[in-house]
């Protein structure tokens, strides 16, 4: 006679057959409609042309139509919003910045989400940004404008166009307690005439932007805000280096999920972002722009954004900031 034991084993079986089942199904299937993939910047803008281009060239190796949608708004925070409360079913994908979901739960007071309302799948590249001048300022050193910005007192000014070069720019001003003016723009483009006439004596520029235009003569980049130097421009010392101790800080991009996503699919964009990344071709995408790859599999990837949490709310403290809204 089959005992109540037996009956509960044999209906745990068939349970865990099922669950297999199911999962090898998800992974099989998917993707079986468009994956949407979503921009946190303007269309045209350096973030955009990054998530456009890692879209679509991970595309042939997740197997599926890619569609990328710009949400814009609130230093990227709308997009991160969006993603966060997105069904967990892997048609929604963020390619961005994990480094700015941790910047943002201490940039903003309530910024929407949680770090816990993310898993990121994997990495491509760090992002230091730039400290850039115009190419006719007379200054071709971080001390020479140091001096300049010095003796104008709070008639100096520097633009900012997203949170880490916020965040760095108001590092140094800290550190050095200078008077200096903060300006913020919308885009990088925005600035550009402003840093042309004067009327803005430096910018905090993402290298996307700024690294191009300096190899082409139309900026000059004086240091870039990580510890180390990039391989992609050796030549450019660092912020630290150059006589203001204490700045490091970068953005770092990847791909990441809303929480709860099947694991056999979060497997599947994984990989197929990974492949991407490590495509020679990417990597030299990524040196031409001013980006130094950097690629590693979800757990370190998820393990780097929940340490940037604290190391945000760090940046934050020293750079003596108070959170947005």
């Amino acid at each position: 006679m089959t005992t109540r034991r037996q009956m509960l084993q044999a209906g745990g079986g068939l349970v865990l057959s099922s669950l297999t089942d199911l999962s090898a199904l998800a992974d099989d299937s998917y993707p079986a409609r468009e994956v949407h993939v979503i921009a946190a910047y303007p269309p045209g803008s350096g973030a955009d042309v990054f998530t456009r281009y890692f879209a679509e060239n991970m595309r042939p190796f997740l197997g599926g139509t890619v569609i990328v949608e710009n949400k814009v708004g609130a230093s990227g925070n709308l997009a991160l919003i969006y993603v966060s409360k997105a069904k967990p079913d892997g048609y929604t994908v963020l390619i961005h910045a994990p480094s700015a979901i941790a910047a943002n739960l201490s940039l903003f007071k309530n910024p929407g989400y949680e770090a816990s309302a993310f898993d990121v799948l994997g990495t491509v590249c760090r992002l230091p940004f730039t400290l850039s001048v115009s190419p006719n300022s007379p200054h071709k050193t971080l001390q020479s404008l140091i001096a300049a910005v010095r003796a104008k007192g709070a008639n100096a000014s520097y633009g900012t166009t997203a949170p880490t070069g916020q965040v760095a720019g108001a590092m140094m001003k800290n550190i050095l307690k200078l008077a200096v003016v903060e300006v913020p723009y919308r885009t990088a483009a925005d600035s550009v005439n402003d840093l042309d006439s004067g009327a803005v004596d430096y910018m905090m520029y993402d290298p996307i932007f700024a690294i191009p235009r300096h190899r082409e003569g139309k900026v000059r980049v004086l240091a870039i805000s990580s510890k180390e130097r990039m391989t992609a421009v050796p030549d450019i010392p660092t912020i630290d280096e150059s006589g203001v101790p204490g700045v490091d800080i970068m953005g770092w991009w990847g791909v990441a999920v809303p929480a709860g996503v099947p694991q056999p699919i979060k497997d599947k964009i994984s990989s197929a972002f990974l492949k991407m990344a490590e495509r020679p071709e990417t990597k030299e995408w990524l040196s031409n722009l001013g980006g130094d790859a950097w690629v590693v599999g979800p757990a370190e990837a998820q393990a780097q954004m929940l340490k940037d949490v604290k190391n945000w709310a760090d940046y934050v403290r020293i750079a003596n900031m108070e959170p947005k809204g």
